[in-house]
């Protein structure tokens, strides 16, 4: 799946407004990116409710922080992702319960969400239904054989699309950094999909993606 690219004009307004505390706002940016952050999750953690939560994690840390946020409209995609990198991290690792607490507990203005907005979607989109095929199934299997800085590079760049800046961003990393950790998990996918007798499917199935 690949980023839908967002009109920076019509985007910027919604992004200062939710820095400022409006949660319609900020509504408007989780019904923007939540599938996005959702399949990052969902790549990289491999389970659907591992995914939903991280991704839930990851809007709350979001709203919490969003103030913090500088830079131009352009950059927040970056800066998202890198708030659902830290949640995929918390998830893997195993240091933190799954928080408690909600939208509800962030004040009043919470208050405002309907309960579809509460929650990002946790609904699985095409890219995750087709995991129930078994191809797609050893696929991720591949990736989930990776080492956790790997998997997230990546999901980052041959699954979501980012470009090798834009994934330096959000994994907090150097640039080159990235261009080594990619250039190896596509090496070490590469032996595992030729094992499984699946590196010619997956070439087929990029090549259908870029169509």
């Amino acid at each position: 799946m690949r980023f839908v690219d967002t009109d920076a004009a019509a985007f910027e307004p919604a992004l200062r407004a939710a820095q400022q505390g409006d949660v319609a706002a900020f509504n408007q940016l989780v019904h923007i990116y939540q599938r996005q952050v959702y399949n990052v999750c969902f790549r990289t953690l491999g389970h659907a409710e591992d995914a939903a939560d991280a991704t839930q994690d990851a809007f709350l840390g979001a709203f919490r922080g969003l103030r913090t946020f500088r830079g131009p409209a352009t950059g927040f995609r970056p800066w998202l992702l890198r708030v659902a990198v830290n949640a995929c991290y918390d998830q893997l690792r195993r240091r933190q319960r799954r928080p408690t607490d909600s939208l509800d507990a962030l004040g009043e203005a919470a208050d405002e969400l309907s309960p579809a907005e509460r929650l990002p979607d946790p609904t699985p989109g095409p890219e995750a239904r087709a995991m129930g095929s078994e191809t797609a199934r050893q696929i991720q299997e591949a990736i989930d054989r990776l080492a956790p800085e790997q998997r997230m590079t990546v999901v980052l760049c041959d699954v979501q699309g980012l470009n090798y800046e834009e994934a330096a961003q959000a994994l907090g990393v150097e640039l080159g950094t990235v261009k080594s950790r990619l250039s190896r998990a596509r090496a070490q996918l590469r032996q595992v999909l030729a094992e499984k007798e699946l590196l010619s499917k997956s070439a087929r199935l990029q090549q259908e993606r870029n169509t």
